[in-house]
């Protein structure tokens, strides 16, 4: 399968990825045209990443259950009063938390593959200005269990990344600070995992 055709297969939301990309697998094989070791690596690396992500998520509406419900409200210091106590809460649930846990080496490279395919060719130059615009600093400390800091700016992924990576449920995001890909809590802004040197050097 050729990597526009692989990385289209996963922009598809939802359960319906892996049937599709199964169907495709088989249709080129039907036409002599087998997919290649590290396709079939990187899926299989994204469904576990995937079903990983899905564990974490269910954690954290346990979690989240054991919480005072959260009252509508505009005032500043409940809604960051609700976040620490959401991100503490997290964190003691997953008190041995640590880099790998979600990124495994396997998921790495298959966000490194879909990451240099994606940044390829001649919309590269416009991707990469898309994340530059209000970029983080890449210095930044980034710690599993540590709180992405409010007063850093968090850096939209291009569509082109966005169409490689697996979907995210609605509870995480993915940012990126400098070559480094984060998965972030989006409400209580908790760093997931973090997996280094996934993007390609500009």
């Amino acid at each position: 399968m050729s990597t526009r055709g692989w990385i289209r297969c996963r922009g598809v939301s939802g359960m319906s990825v892996l049937g599709l990309c199964v169907a495709a697998t088989l249709t080129l094989a039907g036409q002599g045209t087998a997919p290649s070791k590290e396709h079939a690596d990187d899926a299989a690396a994204f469904k576990e990443f995937s079903a990983r992500v899905q564990d974490y998520v269910k954690l954290r509406k346990t979690v989240e259950t054991s919480l005072p419900a959260m009252k509508p409200t505009d005032l500043p210091e409940m809604i960051a009063a609700h976040q620490q106590a959401l991100a503490r809460k997290t964190r003691e649930a997953r008190p041995h938390a640590a880099p790998g846990d979600i990124f495994t080496p396997a998921a790495c490279e298959a966000f490194r593959h879909a990451s240099r395919a994606a940044l390829q060719g001649p919309n590269a130059a416009g991707s990469r200005a898309y994340m530059e615009r209000g970029a983080p600093n890449p210095a930044m400390p980034l710690r599993v269990n540590g709180v992405y800091p409010d007063a850093e700016p968090t850096t939209a992924l291009p569509p082109a990344l966005l169409a490689a990576f697996p979907p995210l449920p609605a509870e995480v995001a993915y940012r990126i600070v400098g070559r480094t890909l984060i998965l972030v809590d989006v409400e209580s802004r908790l760093i997931v995992d973090v997996a280094r040197d996934v993007l390609p050097p500009a």
